[in-house]
């Protein structure tokens, strides 16, 4: 790990149009919690940068249509979400808003210094899209249609979603206006374009080779694979990077600096990530610091966590913007996460599939732990490298085999033994050094590299290693057994100092993935909560003498760390997981019945009498040459037999369809398929997916008996 004097660290700013989920907590805010609460603890200067991205077509779209103010709907995500990260321990210095006047005033100066400089701008007047109804002209994502490429009908103006080309909204066929639905005209317009291509050359090296200006910047190998190979595919895709507009004509957002640029705002790609420094600024006047000691010294290091949705924009985009205004540093790792997705399937809130962070934590309010619960099974289904899935069965698995059974149970043991046999005092041992310190020293070691390397589900995991070692340990010599034969025993001091200095090392390195549960160990510990610093003092310690709680110290009373979801004496816990899974099931069945075929016309009771359905069984099955969907059958109807070609060889072999009873239109018209004359139609129910099942009677009922 490189040791600067100052990190900067920022989390991608949420959209101020919604509630936030769990796919959103895994992919830029928990990993950069346990990153940055890992560098604080080790005394490094570090700022956590966050806020609420809030201008934008989206918030426009949604203010017009349900007739409200843009800033009613930002005021109201602004805060859920601000409240919803402060619940879940995320632990920003700062959580600002691109709405507040200090940002306006850093977007604005950003533009016109580039702007004055010259060379990083051009203007292009052109036709855009413009609702005649509405009187304004149309942003991309207020335009829809179908998309060239693939045909889907509902292509954004900017963005195919469904096969993710690129578009123009002229590029549209048949477009509309999100805003009256109506076909919008093209109007002649004026925008100012950054020069995004001319900046290629310098970003593929930095990218690609982590040198700035032939200097070393950063080490490559650290960046993930698929951060680094989404870059390079738009840097050296065949039309290259193009120059990209950053002005709309829009009436929310901040003002274009310009005497000519009246009614204009900035694009939200330009104007959101220079709230990184506003928010910065602002957090350096609260905290008489000077904020250009992160941004603009190289002492400083960069650091971007973000979804991979984003990946472009902080690689490419934003570091040219940067580079462009010559005063700031690069980023030297974007860790972009990839996405978690919810029972098997992407989160949609207009389904109700998933569930949001604020659901969550009132939902499971009375839920022991509930913060680090879910903190714990993010972290441990983490999409750091290829897209997640979350599952309550896993969640429960985690908590009750991973928290209770290993973590917890390892702990309580260890606080009731020493409270039981040392009246909580730290026994007096001779011990100068041991092969379970050396391995408590080694596994701390690797867990704290692995933070390094951004592999927090990595690290999490040698966590419970370490748990997971003294619970073997404890086994090992079991205390208890010695105890009735020889209470004195020196094995057991020995055992019970060992494992009091690995349940302390385990109270700082769960702080940065499970922070109210450290506070708990701490308190277990009679030790005073986390400070700035405590990781390196421990790992000092650790590294001297490998005494870390010191002979006499005396523990506090034992405490259940984790209650377990699967408890016989109380099912409060596992009810709450039973009901969310209840809550998906159910949507799932609404929407099977939302996939059955509607019903036919209706009909009298005279056309149904009219079919003929006889109960039969297949005697002889085989495939049909050059027909993949078809079987020849042979069917024993008792008083005759009958040839029927059905189409089900996808869903059955010729074998496993003898024997097997069946019901059989016997009156329809014979037809010659392929030429063999079926004389009568098997009937099949199909279900959602197409798959097919023989509808029959009961067992062993006999041939050729009438359905009525």
């Amino acid at each position: 790990m490189s040791n600067p004097k100052r990190y900067t660290v920022t989390s991608a700013l949420p959209y101020a149009n919604g509630a936030l989920h769990l796919g959103h907590l895994a992919g830029a805010y928990l990993p950069a919690d346990i990153f940055v609460r890992y560098l604080r603890l080790l005394g490094k200067d570090v700022v956590f940068i966050c806020g609420s991205d809030e201008h934008g077509a989206a918030i426009t779209i949604r203010a017009k249509k349900e007739g409200i103010s843009p800033r009613d709907i930002i005021d109201k995500y602004h805060e859920l979400n601000k409240s919803s990260f402060e619940r879940l321990g995320i632990s920003f210095d700062i959580y600002h808003r691109t709405s507040d006047p200090l940002h306006y005033e850093t977007a604005q100066g950003f533009f016109k210094t580039l702007y004055d400089q010259g060379g990083e701008f051009e203007e292009r007047t052109s036709e855009q899209y413009y609702d005649a109804k509405f009187d304004q002209f149309l942003a991309d994502r207020y335009i829809t249609g179908t998309c060239p490429k693939c045909g889907h009908h509902e292509a954004y103006g900017d963005q195919c979603e469904n096969c993710g080309s690129t578009l123009s909204p002229t590029d549209l066929i048949e477009p509309k206006s999100t805003l009256s639905g109506e076909a919008p005209v093209l109007k002649t317009t004026k925008h100012w374009f950054f020069k995004l291509d001319k900046h290629a050359d310098w970003l593929r090296t930095w990218i690609k080779d982590g040198q700035l200006e032939g200097a070393a910047h950063h080490d490559p190998k650290a960046w993930k694979k698929h951060v680094v190979g989404q870059c390079l595919s738009w840097i050296d895709s065949e039309e290259g990077l193009q120059p990209r507009s950053i002005t709309r004509d829009l009436d929310w957002g901040i003002p274009v600096p310009l005497n000519e640029a009246e009614g204009k705002v900035l694009y939200v790609w330009f104007d959101a990530p220079i709230g990184y420094i506003s928010a910065t600024r602002q957090w350096a006047m609260d905290h008489g610091k000077d904020w250009k000691d992160y941004w603009q010294s190289d002492d400083a290091e960069l650091i971007h966590f973000i979804g991979k949705d984003n990946i472009v924009f902080h690689c490419i985009v934003f570091p040219s913007m940067l580079k462009a205004h010559g005063d700031y540093i690069l980023p030297v790792n974007v860790p972009a996460n990839q996405f978690l997705n919810f029972e098997g399937r992407k989160f949609s809130k207009s389904k109700g599939w998933g569930i949001e962070q604020h659901q969550y934590l009132d939902t499971f309010k009375d839920f022991p732990n509930k913060e680090d619960a879910l903190r714990y099974a993010l972290i441990r289904n983490m999409p750091e490298n290829r897209d997640s899935d979350f599952k309550w069965d896993d969640f429960v698995e985690y908590h009750d085999k991973e928290l209770a059974d290993n973590l917890g149970n390892f702990v309580n043991r260890v606080i009731v033994l020493t409270n039981k046999y040392f009246d909580g005092v730290v026994p007096e041992v001779e011990l100068k050094d041991s092969a379970e310190l050396a391995e408590l020293r080694q596994l701390t070691h690797r867990l704290q590299q692995e933070i390094e390397a951004y592999s927090f589900k990595a690290a999490v995991q040698t966590l419970m290693e370490i748990s997971s070692f003294g619970n073997t340990y404890l086994q090992d010599v079991s205390p208890w057994k010695i105890f009735k034969e020889d209470p004195e025993s020196e094995a057991i001091k020995r055992c019970m100092f060992i494992c009091l200095q690995i349940v302390t090392v385990l109270s700082g390195v769960v702080a940065p993935f499970i922070p109210f549960t450290a506070d708990k160990l701490r308190r277990l510990l009679a030790l005073p909560v986390l400070k700035d610093g405590d990781l390196a003092q421990l790992n000092e310690t650790l590294s001297e003498s490998g005494i870390v709680l010191p002979i006499g110290h005396k523990i506090g009373e034992p405490e259940l760390l984790f209650a377990k979801i699967h408890d016989r004496k109380d099912q409060s816990r596992l009810a709450l997981i039973e009901a969310q899974k209840a809550q998906l099931e159910a949507i799932l069945e609404a929407e099977k019945a939302e996939e059955r075929e509607p019903l036919k016309p209706e009909i009298t009771f005279d056309d149904f009498t009219k079919l003929d359905i006889r109960t039969g069984t297949i005697t002889a099955a085989e495939k049909i040459k050059k027909a993949n969907k078809l079987l020849k059958l042979t069917v024993d109807l008792g008083f005759e037999t009958r040839t029927v070609v059905s189409g089900i060889a996808e869903f059955y072999q010729p074998e496993a369809v003898i024997g097997q009873q069946v019901l059989l239109l016997a009156n329809l018209a014979p037809r010659k398929l392929r030429g063999v004359e079926s004389q009568g139609m098997i009937l099949m129910a199909e279900d959602e997916k197409g798959a097919l099942s023989f509808v029959s009677p009961q067992k062993d009922w006999g041939n050729g008996f009438t359905v009525r």
